[in-house]
């Protein structure tokens, strides 16, 4: 069993960056993937960034590719979500998921945060 807590969402102008943390419960933080997806209200969740196992390995949606960087610290149990440029479609809730292997669909993660609340303003 995983325990997920999403922090550093809030308010950032257009153009700002914010980082995201996910702290995981638990020894064996290293034994799974690591990913982010958001979610806008109405919508469909939507794979942002994945980190595998070691970290060596990182994939990202086209959408933030070049502006948002994952990376993990296994020794504290943490993986992160870099935001830079943010821009008004960014706004939405993000998540972060544990899982067994690197993947973009949601349903190949088996853990979840809570969320945490980003808002960009124009």
């Amino acid at each position: 069993q995983v325990q997920l807590v999403e922090s550093g969402g809030g308010l950032v102008q257009a153009g700002g960056s914010l980082r995201l943390s996910c702290a995981a419960s638990g020894r064996t933080f290293n034994s799974y993937a690591m990913a982010w997806f958001r979610q806008a209200p109405g919508k469909e969740r939507e794979f942002v960034a994945a980190i595998s196992r070691s970290g060596g390995s990182t994939y990202y949606a086209d959408s933030v590719k070049g502006r948002f960087t994952i990376s993990r610290d296994n020794a504290k149990n943490t993986v992160y979500l870099q935001m830079n440029s943010l821009k008004p479609e960014d706004t939405v809730v993000y998540y972060c998921a544990a899982g067994p292997v690197v993947a973009i669909r949601g349903y190949e993660y088996h853990y979840w945060g809570q969320g945490t609340q980003v808002t960009v303003s124009s």
